[in-house]
């Protein structure tokens, strides 16, 4: 699995877009499995635990250029909507633990980190290609996503998830 995500990353660095030229786009595929996720620090995540949060999904690697670049605007999004209902959750694509670490040392993150050890969540979401985003609604139901690198700081990706804020 991490071979073909590699494989696949670096061919789209090669014909990627600058950032934000990717598209939030409307899920129109099947609901994807619910997940039990471990942090780096140990503790579970379900995809349950955030039911009535706004969830940004994000499926990333330390090796894909186009995840490493999109994690600031990450941040920005984060921090706009700091104190309402939204959490990003950063799944890792099956990288040792050590080279996760060494990363985040150099570029911290302020969302949880978790790691799908054997792609299993990866797969059951059906991502192919890093990175791959999914947003997911208070109900818990997939409503946008989006494969490759998004500027999540633009107006328009703001605009999306606040529509999707519970009232309040």
């Amino acid at each position: 699995m991490r071979l073909f995500l590699g494989i696949t990353c670096a061919v789209l660095l090669c014909c990627a877009a600058p950032l934000g030229a990717a598209e939030l786009k409307p899920w129109g595929g099947v609901q994807p499995d619910s997940f039990e996720l471990t942090d780096l620090d140990g503790r579970q995540h379900r995809l349950a635990d955030y039911r009535g949060k706004v969830i940004l999904i994000n499926f990333w690697a330390t090796w894909c250029e186009p995840c490493r670049d999109e994690i600031p605007a990450m941040e920005k999004l984060k921090d706009k909507f700091a104190g309402r209902p939204f959490v990003i959750l950063g799944i890792n694509a099956d990288e040792p633990e050590a080279r996760i670490r060494k990363f985040l040392s150099l570029m911290p993150v302020t969302f949880p980190v978790l790691l799908d050890r054997g792609g299993k969540t990866a797969k059951a979401w059906r991502v192919r290609v890093l990175p791959a985003s999914f947003l997911v609604d208070p109900q818990g139901n997939v409503r946008y996503s989006v494969i490759g690198e998004l500027d999540w700081s633009a107006r328009e990706v703001a605009d999306r998830v606040a529509r999707l804020l519970p009232p309040g």
